[in-house]
């Protein structure tokens, strides 16, 4: 499956514990992440900068769902239940 374009969500649903330029202590779950754009594009996508965990996602069908909406609570229900 390929990520959605403008769709965000694992970038606002996980938390995630490893420094990211502009938020050096991480994120924590439910917050956007501040390198999210108006179009909920990634600006550190395909940059070194980006953090090892946002690389290493893949975007799948279970974990993501078939919309947005979908993939914001796929995602908070697995931090939840990792968190």
């Amino acid at each position: 499956m390929q990520c959605r374009i403008g769709c965000g969500a694992c970038c606002i649903a996980p938390s995630i514990s490893s420094p990211i330029p502009g938020m050096e202590d991480g994120k924590k779950a439910g917050q956007r992440c501040v390198q999210l754009d108006q179009e909920n594009k990634c600006r550190l996508f395909g940059l070194p900068e980006r953090p090892a965990v946002c690389r290493q996602f893949s975007a799948q069908s279970d974990i993501c769902g078939a919309s947005r909406d979908q993939a914001l609570i796929l995602l908070t229900d697995l931090e939840q239940c990792t968190g």
